[in-house]
Order: C-alpha cells, then sequence, then structure tokens
C-alpha cells in the first residue's frame, strides 16, 4: 500500500494531534530503517498504522480482545495498552495489511517483547521520540537512537516502566520480558 493511501485510512480515524504525531512517527521510522538497514516501506507502513485503534471505544476494544483470543491478561492493564493489538486486528481486517511483520510492529508498539525484531524496535522507538515528542528524557534516547537502535529500546523500555512505578500501575508481562531480554543481550556484549 502507498504511503497517502495508507494516510488516507488512518486519518479519519484520529485526532489533528494523533494524525500529525503519526507523520512524526512515520518520518523517524524510515530514518531509522534507512540507518539500520530495515525495510523503509515497511517501517513506514507499520508507522502510518501504528495508532489506527487509538481512539476505538473502549468497550469495543475489550469485544475484540475477548472474542478474537488476544491474551486475556490485556484487560488487567492499562486501556492504553489495548490499541496496539486490537490495532493490528484490525488493520487486518479493515485494511487489508496481512503482513506479519507489520502488522507485529503495530501489535507491540505500546507493550514491546521479547526478542523483538528490527522493524518491532523501529517503530517502538519511533513512537518514543518523533519530533512532537516533549518530555524529560526524549533528547537522551533521540540521540541514543541513531547510535545504538538496542541501548535506545533499552532506554525507552526502563523509561516506561520507571514512569508505569511512579504512577502505581502495573506492569505488563511483556514490557518485563522485553526489558530483561534487553539488558540480557546488552550485558552479554
Amino acid at each position: 500500500m502507498e504511503r497517502n493511501a495508507a494516510l488516507g485510512i488512518v486519518k479519519p480515524q484520529l485526532t489533528e494531534k494523533r494524525f500529525q504525531h503519526t507523520i512524526g512517527v512515520m518520518d523517524t521510522a524510515v530514518q531509522l530503517a534507512e540507518l539500520y538497514g530495515a525495510d523503509k516501506k515497511k517501517a513506514e507502513l507499520a508507522a502510518i498504522f501504528h495508532d489506527y485503534a487509538k481512539f476505538r471505544p473502549k468497550k469495543e476494544m475489550e469485544k475484540l480482545i475477548r472474542e478474537k483470543q488476544m491474551p486475556a491478561d490485556l484487560l488487567f492493564h492499562h486501556h492504553e495498552l489495548w490499541h496496539a493489538p486490537v490495532g493490528a486486528y484490525l488493520v487486518q481486517h479493515e485494511a487489508g495489511i496481512h503482513d506479519e511483520e507489520v502488522l507485529n510492529a503495530i501489535r507491540y508498539h505500546t507493550s514491546g517483547r521479547s526478542g523483538m525484531t528490527l522493524l518491532e524496535k523501529i517503530v517502538y522507538v519511533a513512537d518514543y521520540i518523533e519530533p512532537g515528542r516533549s518530555f524529560t528524557g526524549v533528547e537522551e534516547v533521540r540521540e541514543l537512537a541513531f547510535q545504538d537502535l538496542d541501548l535506545a529500546l533499552l532506554k525507552t523500555v526502563s523509561n516506561t516502566i520507571s514512569f508505569l512505578l511512579k504512577k502505581n500501575r502495573g506492569i505488563y508481562p511483556d514490557t518485563l520480558a522485553a526489558y530483561n531480554d534487553l539488558v540480557i543481550t546488552k550485558l552479554e556484549d
């Protein structure tokens, strides 16, 4: 699917602010794909669709999680996690994208997971560092992202876990698995 067609499908699903965020994620993902040798078209497509389900009603997302045998433990965690796996399902069934690499990059862009692929890492980090983001720690991750993607990902996941701990929120098991995988892998290097 070409960029303009994909953007045309996504735009009505998002607020203007979230659409601008999506453009930033898309541009950043393409830059990272070029730098790290990933498929630029897949990075672009996954980035465009990463928040496709962001504004779907919670009841609709909950229903899809239950009916489509998505991990039930999602329902025990903050609903902000839900739009990623629900989005992957909807992108496949509404937009007709069947590339598993692209769908997984969408599916895991909020939680991460152990053994993330290059494309998954790129979309996860691009979502965190896109130019419209402004919060403590983002500049450090931006710099790292263009030096060492795994270190940038580790810092992103660490920051996310710290944020959740400060808010007294549960940490999704896939996020902990991503952190542990990255720490073990980086410590072995």
